[in-house]
């Protein structure tokens, strides 16, 4: 009988003297998987443990990040935020440098941007933005074999930083914000940032206007200027998300998803799924057997 899975698998970092800080690269074949279930484990669905930064320096990649494909040609960056869920359809052939970092270790300034900006788009390097970040991690890769000097995490951990501060700039102009953001951009951050970690408890757009200390009307305004969206359906989008992931990536019940965000009434969630969505939750769990 198959083990029930209630979570969302996590790849998680060793417990070495890194303390939160995994960095290497990987030249990777198809021939390299023997087996059906060595190929299946490399291209299983989670989440990873840290802030999550590849460089695709050769061939290409099919991936999957919270149901949206995105085939990813070298030379490319792609940012993974610790909530997102992923994983590789395809592969030909790749050479990819991986940095994943717990959030501890992170500078507070690049990850408030790193929150801000997720989620982002993998993004095609420019020769020289390329040339720079590659030779950043090339640096930080060193580092990490470095384990007998004394500052050896002290070292690491501000050579990552660096990287991280060179692949936050090359994302950033990717998105191409405007040089200083507006009232209504900083309370539209404001409200995702509180979104984020308020999905699962609070529902109502007055909610989140008192906690920011301003009129519903004013956040709903903001917001919707600054996104096209109102604040209602950023509520709801954020939820279903977070319903798909637990849907298709766990077997917990329907009956257990909505209670775990924050539906008691389970008839009331399976209704807003399906009006969201136009497929019940059943339905959309079934998707990952075809």
């Amino acid at each position: 009988m198959s083990r029930k899975n209630n979570n969302i698998p996590v790849n998680s970092m060793a417990d070495d003297l890194s303390r939160g800080i995994s960095i290497e690269k990987l030249s990777i074949k198809s021939s390299d998987f023997k087996t059906p279930r060595q190929y299946e484990e490399a291209t299983r669905s989670h989440r990873d443990e840290g802030h999550t930064f590849y460089i695709i320096e050769k061939g290409a990649i099919l991936i999957e990040i919270d149901f949206q494909q995105h085939r990813v040609t070298a030379p490319a960056l792609v940012y993974m935020h610790p909530n997102q869920v992923h994983r590789i359809l395809k592969f030909y052939n790749i050479t990819v440098c991986s940095l994943s970092i717990h959030t501890e270790n992170v500078n507070p300034p690049y990850l408030q941007l790193l929150e801000d900006i997720n989620p982002v788009k993998p993004l095609v390097l420019m020769k020289d933005t390329y040339t720079t970040i590659s030779d950043c991690f090339s640096f930080c890769l060193h580092l990490s074999t470095q384990k007998n000097n004394r500052l050896y995490h002290l070292l690491l951990k501000d050579g990552c930083n660096a990287f991280i501060g060179l692949a936050i700039s090359a994302l950033l102009h990717q998105s191409e914000p405007s040089t200083r953001s507006s009232r209504a951009e900083v309370i539209t951050q404001s409200f995702k940032q509180l979104l984020e970690k308020n999905y699962n408890s609070i529902k109502r757009p007055q909610a989140y206007a008192e906690k920011l200390n301003i009129s519903t009307h004013y956040l709903n305004e903001s917001v919707k200027q600054v996104t096209g969206l109102p604040v209602s359906q950023h509520i709801q989008e954020r939820i279903i998300l977070e319903a798909k992931r637990l849907l298709f990536h766990t077997d917990k019940s329907i009956k257990e998803i909505a209670f775990d965000l924050g539906y008691e009434d389970y008839p009331y969630f399976s209704r807003l799924f399906s009006k969201a969505t136009g497929i019940t939750a059943a339905a959309f769990r079934n998707k990952r057997h075809e």
